[in-house]
């Protein structure tokens, strides 16, 4: 009886443990959410030191806050609640990014810049989209559908002015270039400057509803930016927009590794 109940505390405390692990990872990666929470967080240290300080009316009004809350939450954030519970369904244990081969890692990036490269220079507008732990399935699945080894001459000719379908986004899989064509919700963030096109709002959308990494090439400037968990990196040389895109693809086992050795080097 003692080892069924060692094992059923073991399953109880594991099964919990992991549902949060993935309510926080999703929070995380969806940036309307982790404001949330923040703010739920910080109401809750507010009304620890109205209590402590014996704050009464703060404290009356934080409690009441507390209270009835979480009521108003799910009514004002239902689309976002909706979106982190679909977030859970779509994670993928190992996403494909981190099952490629250092060489397939970089070839890939290679191949990428080498197109963002010539598209900048000849001003053609592109959105490139990289899928990470959180499954893009919804999106390709509306698209042109490719499955097509990952090329920096495909790239280029998919987003050329005359091809039907340049005006949406490319979905990248692992080193394999899924769809084409594809549609993504634009931001409705009010930071965003008004001078940023559709493609730069579509970019910054699908990053704060999922983990993928956006590349976006602007048709007016030629400027490359990368959006990264609903933050954009503006107006990117060509070697920063390559650094960033290996730090972000390489697993994170790998650089907490090399971090290691470098510590240990020193």
């Amino acid at each position: 009886m003692n080892i069924l109940t060692i094992l059923r505390w073991v399953v109880d405390i594991s099964i919990v443990w992991a549902i949060m692990y993935l309510l926080m990872k999703n929070i995380r990666n969806n940036v309307k959410l982790s404001l949330l929470f923040k703010g739920i967080l910080l109401i809750f240290i507010l009304n620890l030191l109205a209590t402590k300080l014996k704050f009464e009316t703060l404290g009356f009004f934080l409690q009441y806050v507390i209270e009835w809350g979480p009521i108003a939450l799910i009514v004002i954030f239902q689309p976002e609640i909706r979106t982190i519970l679909e977030q859970i369904g779509k994670t993928q244990l190992l996403g494909r990014h981190k099952v490629l081969t250092v060489d397939e890692r970089e070839r890939l990036v290679y191949d990428i810049i080498m197109a963002v490269d010539q598209m900048r220079k000849a001003r053609i507008g592109a959105l490139i989209v990289i899928e990470r732990d959180v499954s893009l399935m919804d999106y390709i699945n509306k698209s042109t559908n490719l499955y097509a080894e990952t090329s920096s001459e495909l790239l280029v000719s998919l987003f050329f002015p005359n091809n039907p379908l340049h005006d949406g986004g490319v979905i990248i899989q692992g080193d394999k270039i899924s769809c084409a064509g594809a549609v993504f919700p634009t931001s409705n963030n009010l930071k965003i400057n008004k001078r940023l096109g559709t493609r730069h709002r579509a970019a910054l959308g699908i990053t704060e509803e999922t983990d993928a990494i956006a590349i976006i090439v602007s048709e007016e400037t030629g400027r490359v930016s990368i959006a990264i968990k609903g933050e954009l990196y503006y107006n990117l040389s060509i070697d920063d927009a390559r650094i960033l895109l290996i730090d972000e693809l390489r697993p994170k086992q790998e650089s907490f590794e090399e971090e290691f050795d470098e510590e240990e080097d020193v």
